[in-house]
């Protein structure tokens, strides 16, 4: 006897009515995306007239965020500055001829001190460049009074050395043989020399030298970087060599003879910039 299949083992197909339902679901949305859009566009233009036409009153105002108004910003005012005064000492050019009153200088120049000893019966000659071929200038006075051939048995020489500003650098003399009175004391037209040079330095502490150059004593006076040395040479008991010099100690008296050293400031400025300056600058 024949036997029937199960109904187990047939396939039945989906119904079609899920089918399209889902069909008109999908065309429903898609129509609503695209109502909506057209309604919505062009600043809702469409909206607003169908809703006129259906009898609406559709005002729709898009509120916008209220904007605080910008507070002002308040500006720190300036702390008020007081007026600086610069005393006019630190900005002043140091004056050279006031030097004298912090340490040693020389009160003329080399050519003013040859004019000097000339007019005091000394005969020197022009302040000129130096015959050695160095760059340094000086004026010289030399008179022999005997001499053994080329050999001068009495003389006296005297010369100031400098450069060609007139800075003096060093005096020097030397006398031989000098002439003496009964006293045994140096003849008088060899001390006017020495007499002249200290007189006219003006470093009136040093003038006790002369009672022992007098004397023809070795003496050495130091002071303020100055220094005169009048002393007997070792090779001629009948010899002498005087030396007057400035040297500034190290320490203060270099920093003080570099600021007083008008060669360190800078120049002056042009007058038109000056006159731009505020009157304690110029």
């Amino acid at each position: 006897m024949a036997t029937q299949p199960s109904g187990l083992h047939m396939k039945t197909p989906p119904p079609r009515r899920k089918r399209r339902v889902a069909l008109w679901l999908m065309l429903a949305l898609s129509i609503s995306l695209v109502a909506g859009t057209v309604l919505l566009s062009n600043d809702m233009r469409h909206l607003r007239t169908l809703a006129a036409l259906s009898g609406y009153d559709l005002n729709l105002q898009v509120q916008q965020p209220e904007r605080t108004p910008p507070q002002p910003v308040e500006v720190a005012k300036p702390a008020r500055q007081l007026p600086v005064k610069i005393p006019p000492r630190l900005i002043e050019v140091p004056q050279p001829e006031l030097a004298g009153n912090f340490l040693r200088t020389w009160r003329k120049s080399g050519p003013d001190m040859c004019e000097t000893l000339r007019k005091a019966g000394i005969k020197m000659t022009q302040w000129r460049a130096s015959a050695m071929g160095s760059s340094a200038y000086e004026c010289s006075f030399q008179e022999v009074y005997k001499e053994d051939g080329e050999r001068p048995l009495s003389s006296v020489f005297l010369i100031i050395r400098g450069d060609r500003k007139g800075a003096i650098f060093n005096i020097r003399a030397k006398i031989v043989g000098p002439a003496r009175d009964s006293a045994g004391r140096l003849d008088p037209s060899f001390m006017r020399v020495f007499e002249t040079v200290l007189a006219q330095s003006h470093w009136l502490d040093f003038h006790d030298t002369l009672s022992a150059i007098r004397e023809l004593k070795d003496v050495r006076e130091e002071g303020f970087g100055a220094s005169v040395v009048f002393s007997r040479e070792f090779s001629s008991e009948n010899s002498f060599n005087f030396i007057m010099t400035i040297r500034a100690a190290p320490g203060p008296q270099i920093r003080t003879r570099a600021y007083f050293s008008t060669g360190r400031w800078m120049p002056a400025p042009d007058k038109e910039i000056s006159e731009a300056l505020p009157p304690i600058f110029r």
